[in-house]
């Protein structure tokens, strides 16, 4: 199978997470009105649609995205050209664990806390929310997309996710604060995804495949990409939708 006749991939998503429009504007203008960062750093950055944003906000700021997905890079690339703010934005593929790049003013880390360390869940949460203490500048700000459980995962639902999910690989939204704090924050704003937003990003994801799937049932491929899309909207529908929460955490660091 080459490019031209592969399924597409994520063109539906803005964003690769379940944020909307309406939050993304509000946490733009929250992180930029105030204070205007003059740097800012995208830990596991993908195509980076949160970050161009805040620099089409904040003119004078430059920034750098980490991700190793060349293909998401890539397109950060473009849209940055395309949006006139690639002589001020950098998309590096590069692991962020141990990065030398920061410290910023502003440090998004948007549902990419593994790439932050090689810890294993949840412990990597807590490993992840101290190197992000370092990447910061005083006075400087982080958002922090991390998942949670919004209610105690039960047998049924973890059987259902992904393989070997586990109720202890995340904690509830009260304790994922309680790690920021330990770590060195104050939290200026707490927020979580809502179902809209989920449905959004989760419909969108497969979007793409799904209509290829439609039109190309005896395409050599078909089989194995079909199998791979209906064990992803299993594990959603009968796992974790309703009880994986994204926390949108905005957070300080303490003097």
């Amino acid at each position: 199978m080459d490019a031209t006749d592969a399924p597409p991939r994520l063109t539906r998503l803005t964003f690769h997470g379940p944020l909307s429009e309406a939050r993304a504007a509000a946490l733009v203008r929250r992180l930029t009105a105030a204070a205007p960062p003059a740097t800012v750093l995208d830990i596991g950055c993908g195509w980076g649609e949160l970050m161009l944003r805040v620099l089409e906000a904040a003119p004078d700021a430059t920034g750098v995205g980490l991700d190793l997905s060349e293909d998401d890079l890539a397109r950060g690339r473009a849209n940055a050209e395309a949006r006139g703010v690639s002589g001020r934005v950098r998309f590096v593929r590069e692991s962020a664990v141990g990065t030398a790049h920061g410290p910023a003013d502003l440090v998004l880390c948007l549902g990419a806390t593994q790439a932050l360390s090689d810890a294993e869940a949840p412990a990597h949460t807590a490993a992840a929310l101290h190197a992000l203490r370092r990447l910061v500048t005083p006075n400087g700000r982080v958002l922090l997309g991390e998942g949670f459980w919004q209610r105690p995962p039960t047998r049924a639902e973890l059987a259902a996710m992904w393989p070997g999910a586990s109720a202890s690989e995340h904690h509830d939204l009260a304790g994922l604060v309680d790690l920021a704090v330990a770590a060195g924050f104050r939290p200026a704003w707490i927020e979580t995804a809502n179902d809209d937003e989920w449905e959004e990003f989760e419909s969108a994801y497969q979007s793409d495949v799904e209509e290829w799937l439609a039109t190309h049932a005896d395409h050599p491929s078909a089989k194995e990409t079909r199998e791979r899309v209906d064990r992803h909207r299993s594990m959603w529908l009968r796992g974790y939708r309703g009880v994986l929460g994204l926390a949108y955490l905005t957070l300080v660091p303490v003097d």
